[in-house]
């Protein structure tokens, strides 16, 4: 499917400015969502619109795109803690300052094309993954602030997140932010957690370790994060047939943050009592 036809309205969006003189594409942007490929490839896209040597069609064959479906254009750059490091560069876990210096010296030159940096995260098998605030540290952020703040012609940042507050707010508020929506197939099942934390509502607060040491367990066998998801998706069933329940929203929210706290690494253990503690009431 071309992302044309996934994103139409957001594809547009990018395709109208950049062929509008009065409506120039803002120089930083912002990602964020659960679909970190699709915000990826959106990314390239917009690289690649800004770069094509001919109509800008999906199936333009010049140099520019067909460098840029491969990956190797010497102007779009993917900055990630495992992509383009500076050779001295021993930071493994974040996007270092070293990172951010390769850019500043790289943009006292002039270039031909338009350039594009893609900031994002890989996770331990190499797929995209969103920044956060430990692989993107505010003593880089802070150091890209002047460059993105009064950026040159003819360079563009893009940031990739799922979530906006996981990005360093004084980066947030020089981008334009866009919500890139799934569109993958949503699985609303929780089998998994049925007879440890259905009727999580009537448990009694002597039960919370318990209940977290089950969950637990669980996750020796079911990922962490499907636990959480099914956790959610229990809620969001039990909202659906009671409407009412302000209660259920807000613990909908409490999910949404353990989960964000295990795609931070957070350790099992904490993810589960800290949920606990607040769902079990």
């Amino acid at each position: 499917m071309l992302l044309s036809d996934k994103y139409p309205f957001l594809t547009n969006y990018f395709t109208q400015a950049l062929s509008n003189t009065e409506r120039a594409l803002p120089q930083s942007l912002l990602f964020y969502g659960n679909d970190l490929d699709s915000q990826y490839k959106l990314a390239t896209e917009i690289a690649r619109l800004l770069n094509c040597q001919k109509d800008k069609s999906d199936n333009c064959d010049c140099l520019n795109c067909k460098w840029i479906r491969e990956g190797s254009h010497p102007a779009v750059m993917t900055i990630s803690r495992l992509d383009n490091k500076p050779e001295d560069d021993g930071a493994k876990t974040v996007i270092s300052a070293k990172q951010s210096q390769m850019i500043k010296e790289m943009l006292v030159n002039s270039s031909e094309f338009h350039r594009v940096f893609i900031f994002c995260d890989r996770d331990n098998d190499g797929n995209i993954a969103g920044l956060n605030l430990q692989n993107f540290q505010d003593v880089t952020a802070n150091s890209m602030l002047k460059i993105i703040e009064e950026p040159q012609p003819g360079v563009t940042f893009i940031f990739l997140t799922r979530y906006i507050d996981d990005v360093l707010s004084t980066i947030v508020s020089r981008s334009q932010c866009f919500f890139v929506p799934s569109k993958e197939g949503v699985n609303y099942d929780y089998s998994c957690i049925e007879g440890i934390f259905t009727d999580y509502f009537n448990f009694e607060r002597k039960d919370i370790f318990d209940i977290s040491k089950k969950l637990q367990d669980l996750s020796k066998q079911v990922p962490l994060t499907k636990i959480l998801e099914a956790i959610q998706n229990y809620i969001l069933a039990l909202l659906k047939t009671n409407t009412d329940r302000v209660d259920l929203i807000k613990d909908i929210y409490v999910v949404e943050n353990a989960r964000k706290q295990a795609d931070l690494g957070m350790k099992a253990v904490n993810v589960f009592d800290d949920l606990c503690l607040k769902l079990i009431k």
